[in-house]
């Protein structure tokens, strides 16, 4: 009898530890970490070297048939070289690996060289101010991202003439083509280091007249350049975590 009423006691203290047990709160798992992306807004810094070419003509129609044969006319190509560093703004889409991007430069720099496209002139060629509109397309590699860039580039070009003894300064703004490609490696959440090298082709211009009427000088000007640089990308607030229901 003891032994039959210790198994029904027993039996009841299961039942009722079991519905307890149901009616207890179950705590949800911690979020997991949410996978990196390379969407959203940034700006960053960067700074590298860069190598021209401008290919120059001058011309002087009053001295022809004058006997100054061809040192009246020149050709000459200039290739100044230099730093250049400044600052950029964009925005990434990715979709799944793909990652889209438009993003906006400015850089000042150094490059400058003088030359004597024929005897009595010298010329001096300098592009302190350039810039870029580009749209990017990358593949991600979890933090590796490797793209390509292009887009419409402009210049501010900056010539100076010194003919027999008096001065002449002209400045326009070129605009053209620029294309190329990099690689950038996400550090954290936040910030990224980049390498790029792009291949720009400005337009023609002619500068004149030169001090006086009748001379000008044609300039065709392309680049190469080589940068490094860092960004800083304001990602999205995380969602917050589920709270666990009772």
């Amino acid at each position: 009898m003891f032994a039959r009423v210790l198994l029904s006691t027993t039996a009841i203290l299961a039942l009722v530890n079991a519905s307890n047990a149901a009616d207890l709160p179950v705590a949800a798992p911690p979020p997991a970490a949410p996978a990196f992306t390379w969407a959203g807004v940034y700006v960053g810094g960067q700074i590298g070297y860069a190598w021209a070419q401008d290919n120059s003509a001058f011309s002087n129609w009053y001295a022809q048939g004058t006997g100054f044969g061809p040192t009246a006319f020149g050709d000459a190509t200039t290739t100044p070289e230099g730093a250049i560093g400044g600052a950029h703004i964009g925005n990434n889409w990715q979709i799944n690996q793909w990652v889209l991007g438009l993003e906006g430069e400015v850089d000042g720099t150094n490059l400058k060289k003088s030359t004597q496209p024929v005897y009595f002139v010298q010329a001096t060629t300098s592009a302190p101010i350039q810039g870029a509109i580009l749209g990017r397309v990358g593949y991600a590699i979890d933090r590796t991202l490797i793209y390509a860039t292009g887009g419409g580039a402009f210049s501010w070009l900056k010539n100076k003439y010194v003919l027999y003894g008096s001065e002449g300064d002209f400045g326009t703004t070129l605009t053209g083509w620029t294309a190329g490609g990099g690689i950038e490696y996400a550090v954290n959440d936040n910030w990224s280091v980049r390498a790029e090298y792009r291949y720009t082709k400005f337009g023609y211009l002619s500068d004149g007249p030169i001090v006086y009427p009748g001379a000008y000088q044609s300039h065709h000007w392309t680049e190469n350049q080589v940068k490094i640089g860092f960004s800083y990308k304001f990602s999205p607030k995380p969602a917050p975590g589920v709270v666990a229901k009772y």
